[in-house]
């Protein structure tokens, strides 16, 4: 390793995108942990080295070494990464809040709010780890299938933190040839982002499955960014977040892939399949089914105006007719679009 001082990072969570998180910083020099719930996962990474239920096929480098035990996993860490599902995010922090060194720098690659708080991720650490740790939280967003960085895809990403030097630390950490990071002060816009375009990916996956065409497909991934815009700026947003990475990036990457759990997931419902049945089938957290319900909940306490949220929401939590929600889409009042696109941007 030439560019990169070495540091000595854990990685919480070896789904998918944690383990392709971790395996890239191992490629850039890093003595990297990553820790498993499951004992049987940690055996296998140590051993087999590869982690066939979340990334079969790959063989993972030989240097990452994973445990099963938090408090050995996060203990003398320079940076802690935290790639939980979100609604284990708060249990996890405040487990090993007692344990991280006070210095370390803390980051979260999860999408989406708690579900009864309705909070971001940065906001739960904040709550849960010391005040010390206040200013080195940092979010990492952006257009990145787990799947694509395993395998050296070329992918461009964005860390957000209310502190320039903490986001160009973890930018430093993680850059490759493969895989570039810009920083963003904005960490509201950056979070919000990479949570709403779960529901829009959803419903692209549904418009898919209905045979929908290009046209559709351009009309709900244009229209999703203006309801992202206009929650965005309520919850305190920059409204030019939206336009980069983690709001229009990764609104296209999980609309059109799929790779995408939330477009397979709105796929296999426009099926028949009941979501019951889907998730079982999926065996993965799909974040978008519950921020579909936490951003409709934010969009009636801020007043903001969310059609294709709504629509969603009443799919899948009230089991509407998903034909009858298009509809009634469509036959919305007549607008003008700039007027009601760039409520959001003003």
């Amino acid at each position: 390793m030439s560019k990169h001082k070495q540091k000595r990072i854990v990685v919480i969570g070896a789904g998918s995108w944690g383990t392709s998180l971790a395996s890239l910083l191992v490629e850039n020099g890093h003595d990297v942990t990553i820790w498993a719930r499951r004992e049987v996962v940690a055996e296998e990474i140590n051993r087999k080295h590869t982690n066939q239920s979340y990334l079969p096929g790959i063989r993972l480098p030989l240097g990452l070494v994973a445990e099963s035990d938090l408090k050995k996993a996060v203990a003398a860490k320079d940076v802690v990464i935290f790639v939980v599902p979100t609604q284990t995010m708060r249990e996890i922090a405040r487990t090993v809040s007692v344990w991280i060194h006070p210095k370390s720098l803390i980051v979260h690659a999860s999408k989406g709010f708690e579900r009864k708080s309705l909070k971001r991720m940065s906001v739960v650490l904040q709550e849960e780890l010391p005040e010390t740790f206040y200013n080195q939280i940092v979010a990492l967003s952006g257009p990145s299938h787990a799947e694509e960085v395993i395998r050296k895809i070329p992918t461009t990403v964005v860390v957000a933190s209310s502190s320039q030097p903490a986001a160009e630390q973890v930018q430093s950490h993680l850059m490759s040839p493969h895989f570039r990071v810009y920083t963003n002060s904005d960490i509201i816009g950056v979070e919000v982002g990479g949570a709403l375009k779960n529901i829009i990916a959803i419903a692209a996956g549904l418009a898919s499955g209905l045979g929908f065409g290009d046209n559709a497909k351009a009309a709900l991934m244009t229209r999703g960014l203006a309801e992202i815009a206009r929650l965005g700026k309520a919850m305190g947003a920059q409204p030019i977040t939206f336009v980069g990475l983690a709001g229009v990036g990764d609104l296209i990457a999980t609309c059109t892939s799929e790779h995408s759990r939330n477009w397979r997931l709105g796929y296999m419902l426009s099926q028949g399949k009941q979501l019951e049945k889907v998730l079982d089938e999926m065996g993965m957290v799909v974040e978008g089914i519950t921020t579909t319900q936490t951003a409709y909940e934010l969009s009636q306490k801020f007043g903001v105006e969310m059609p294709i949220t709504e629509q969603l929401f009443q799919v899948l939590f009230h089991g509407k007719n998903i034909h009858n929600a298009v509809i009634e889409l469509m036959n919305r009042g007549k607008t003008a679009e700039l007027e009601e696109m760039f409520q959001g941007f003003r």
